[in-house]
Order: C-alpha cells, then sequence, then structure tokens
C-alpha cells in the first residue's frame, strides 16, 4: 500500500527482456539500498514492482508482458524518469489518499498549460473508468496522488503545485504524454456496492 507521495525521482538505467516476454528493468535511486530488501515493494510511475536484485544507488524489478502491455512500461528506455514510492509501514502518515499500485488503465495528456508557476493538466480517462473520477475527489497519475479539480465525461483536470512539479516527473509533461492512471480505491468499492444493490 502506498500513499501517493513521490519520495525520489530515479531514472531507467536499463531495460532487458526477460522470460516470457517480460522486462526486467534496473532502476538508479537515491534510497539507500542497504535498507530495501529484496521482494519489497516499491511503487514504480504507478505500478507496484517487487526488488529483485540490487546495487548500490541503483535496484531491479521484472516486469510481467501484462504489466508492460496495460501501463507505460513498455515504452520505458534507459534515461526515463520514474517517481519512486517505497511501500507505507504502519503508523507512517498518509499524506496522499490510499494507492495500492495497482493500474487501472492508461490515460492521456490533452492539454498542459501555465498557470503561473503551476501547471493546468487536461486528462482523458479510459472511457470504463471515467464514473470513478470526481470532482475534489482524488486520483494517482504515475503515482502521484493528485486531486481532481473538474470532470466532464471522460475528461478531467488537474493543476500541478510547484512542489509537485519539482519533486517529480511532472517538470517534463506535455500534451501527448500517456499516464498510469489508478483511480481511488474507494469509488471503486462504492461503485461496486452500489451496481449489486
Amino acid at each position: 500500500m502506498f500513499s501517493g507521495i513521490v519520495t525520489d525521482v530515479g531514472r531507467v538505467r536499463s531495460v532487458a527482456e526477460a522470460a516470457g516476454g517480460g522486462l526486467r528493468l534496473e532502476i538508479g535511486t537515491a534510497y539507500d539500498t542497504d535498507t530495501i530488501a529484496l521482494g519489497a515493494s516499491i511503487a514504480c510511475s504507478g505500478p507496484c514492482l517487487t526488488v529483485v536484485d540490487k546495487g548500490p544507488g541503483w535496484f531491479a524489478v521484472d516486469v510481467s508482458r501484462e504489466t508492460a502491455d496495460r501501463t507505460t512500461l513498455g515504452d520505458w528506455r534507459a534515461g526515463t524518469g520514474v517517481n519512486l514510492e517505497r511501500a507505507l509501514s504502519l503508523g507512517d502518515e498518509l499524506g496522499g489518499h490510499l494507492v495500492t499500485g495497482h493500474i487501472d488503465g492508461v490515460a492521456l495528456v490533452e492539454g498542459a498549460e501555465r498557470e503561473g508557476e503551476s501547471l493546468r493538466l487536461t486528462i482523458r480517462c479510459p472511457a470504463e473508468f471515467s464514473r470513478f473520477v470526481a470532482s475534489k475527489g482524488s486520483v494517482a497519475l504515475d503515482g502521484v496522488s493528485l486531486t481532481v479539480n473538474e470532470v466532464a465525461g471522460d475528461v478531467f483536470g488537474i493543476n500541478l503545485i510547484p512542489h509537485t512539479l519539482a519533486e517529480t516527473t511532472f517538470q517534463e509533461c506535455a500534451a501527448g504524454r500517456r499516464l498510469n492512471l489508478e483511480v481511488d480505491l474507494i469509488a471503486r468499492y462504492l461503485a461496486r456496492l452500489h451496481s449489486e444493490r
């Protein structure tokens, strides 16, 4: 479980094909990798991935073909920036919202406009998930917990403040960028309960 509060921006060091058509990614990080156990979960721009190898300043994860196809990870190359968050421990501050690291789909940035020092994004959500997105609700985009400003059909808006831009990969964001989308966990369960009535 995660909170959507990014604690490091890493960079992909290498991408290699793995058994079964998946990928092995090496990601450079500022984390002290001595404190990361093999088998630990780290959110990597949204998807929860398992650490399978590590060394000073880097860790490796395996990505299944399913995950590569359903997220943006299949597009990653050496140098790609990665929003990183280590798994929460009981008692940690929940600064964002409950995030599982299970990606629902890929959203598309349709517009990116500067508003002073902030950046306003217009995002197109996959149609099947738009009902889970609500004005003033939460979404996770590339692993970042964000507040939805407004919603119109499959399109919603968010505003990125200077701190978020400085501490995530969103400083590189422009129209056409694909983003890993995880809808709010509570909205998903409420919709399920409502549909069974």
